[in-house]
């Protein structure tokens, strides 16, 4: 049975071009377009598409404002389109935060859209995507800290290295751990999110504004403080080395992509699994895919502990189920229940 489409988008060019690439497979079926948000609306309700594909800047009513209204009205899972500027990077984040499922960049040269490669992850992220349930809107954004009572104050040394790997639906369900987290954690945090580059700052930025450790993007040859979260940039994979047996720095690479993926999740699991003075957790969160998989495997057959995300919170269930399958997880739990398992093992 057909994947019934609507390609929302200002652009005539985009409208058809969209339109001719998700038709081209056998499964995908386009419906109809709109050119603003306020056609497309109508058209959903008409219509009643399985997926949408929605640019973010059109006029009448722009593309975020005609998500809150899927969401909320209709509950049908929403592909973005995104300009590959801070502005669209910005409104990205804010759109898979009220409950799009994933999101395409346009390419700088509009006609690269066309490319075998950008092909593809259209019609793969739009057939993904048809099968996610929308249960909920956007995030509650009041972040209650686990406070832990054995605080011991030290002056900047840890002993735990929290190492976490996703990627469709990661930004949001990376807002249901990060900022739970105190700022007095014994340890440090790394993070893979699979994202082009300039959002992987974006999202840095807006994990930072919600959470008491510090968030920011990685840098080459930084040292790993205690309460700070690193997230790879994109097109850089990040790996931790460990100097004099005790300090930790962070290097990143443009070596050729993994699975795909660059960042990858492999890479920085594997880096991880080789450090020895430190105790290791690795986690895997949703995402499609089996990028991280052995990585956490080879953290967790190194005396690490490895917790996957539950099948019933992934929006995609892919790398967590690649990773249990090949026995590379100690635990599996909800989304929810993360934040408090990380805190229990390694405390502040």
């Amino acid at each position: 049975m057909a994947i019934k489409v609507l390609v929302v988008d200002d652009s005539v060019f985009m409208r058809k071009l969209i339109s001719d690439i998700l038709n081209e497979d056998e499964i995908l079926e386009v419906v109809d377009t709109a050119k603003n948000g306020k056609e497309a609306l109508g058209k959903i309700k008409e219509l009643s598409p399985d997926v949408i594909t929605l640019d973010i800047e059109m006029p009448i009513m722009d593309g975020i404002t005609t998500l809150k209204h899927i969401v909320n009205d209709f509950k049908k899972p929403v592909v973005m389109l995104s300009s590959l500027t801070k502005e669209g990077a910005e409104a990205t984040l804010k759109a898979l935060e009220i409950g799009a499922v994933d999101f395409i960049t346009k390419p700088t040269n509009i006609f690269k859209v066309g490319a075998d490669e950008k092909k593809k992850e259209i019609i793969q992220k739009v057939k993904i995507s048809s099968k996610v349930k929308i249960l909920n809107g956007k995030l509650n954004s009041q972040h209650k800290i686990i406070r832990m009572n054995n605080y011991k104050k030290n002056r900047g040394e840890f002993s735990n290295l929290i190492a976490i790997g996703t990627s469709t639906g990661g930004p949001k369900a990376l807002q249901a751990i990060i900022p739970h987290i105190p700022k007095n954690i014994n340890g440090s945090i790394v993070v893979v999110q699979h994202m082009p580059p300039g959002f992987t700052k974006s999202l840095a930025k807006r994990l930072d504004s919600l959470s008491e450790i510090t968030v920011k993007e990685a840098e080459n040859n930084e040292r790993i403080k205690k309460g700070y979260c690193y997230i790879a940039p994109g097109d850089y994979h990040m790996t931790i080395d460990e100097v004099n047996g005790k300090e930790l720095y962070i290097r990143l690479n443009k070596d050729r992509p993994v699975s795909g993926h660059r960042p990858s999740v492999d890479v920085l699991m594997k880096s991880v699994s080789k450090v020895k003075s430190m105790k290791k957790i690795g986690i895997i969160l949703t995402g499609m895919g089996s990028d991280g998989a052995k990585g956490i495997k080879s953290v967790k057959d190194n005396n690490g502990f490895t917790i996957a995300q539950n099948e019933e919170t992934c929006v995609v269930y892919g790398m967590p189920k690649s990773a249990v399958e090949i026995e590379g997880i100690n635990k599996i739990l909800p989304l929810e229940k993360i934040a408090q398992e990380i805190m229990n093992r390694v405390g502040v």
